[in-house]
């Protein structure tokens, strides 16, 4: 699907808020309310829009601890990738796995309530997860950019 101005500007505007109305959206667009909508549901239809989330607040949730792992396996058993993923999937303190290039296979996202928490799964689960041969924990002292906003100048091709 090739994107035009107005399309950029719907999915700009809906990147800081989802919730938006059509009819502001449509407003701040200059367009009509059915052709706003129009454009939006294209732009679901195509994927383009895969999904409308909230955004919490971990800090106000007592998510203390925010990591990165890097992971890497023993090639030497049989199926790692498949167990390790599925072993992932069950795991509510990962909330980003990558496969990733590199000296490590996989980087995580780990969130937990404390040290203690963290630590736990670390040990509990992690570490008992069969082929898993290293682990690397980058704890995150302060986050400067945390965003899933893509800007515009990437979404025009």
């Amino acid at each position: 699907m090739k994107l035009d101005t107005t399309d950029l500007k719907i999915l700009t505007l809906l990147q800081e808020d989802g919730r938006m109305s059509n009819l502001n959206l449509a407003e701040k667009l200059f367009l009509s309310p059915s052709s706003c909508l129009r454009r939006v549901k294209l732009l679901e239809e195509s994927g383009i829009i895969s999904r409308y989330s909230a955004v919490l607040n971990t800090e106000k949730l007592g998510l203390e601890v925010d990591a990165f792992v890097q992971v890497t396996m023993r090639r030497d058993v049989q199926h790692w990738h498949e167990n390790f993923s599925v072993a992932l999937k069950g795991w509510p303190e990962v909330i980003g796995a990558h496969i990733i290039t590199g000296d490590a296979n996989y980087l995580l996202r780990v969130r937990a309530h404390n040290l203690k928490h963290y630590s736990a799964f670390i040990l509990e689960k992690l570490y008992k997860t069969e082929g898993v041969l290293d682990i690397r924990s980058n704890v995150v002292l302060e986050t400067i950019v945390d965003t899933q906003t893509i800007p515009a100048s990437l979404l025009d091709r």
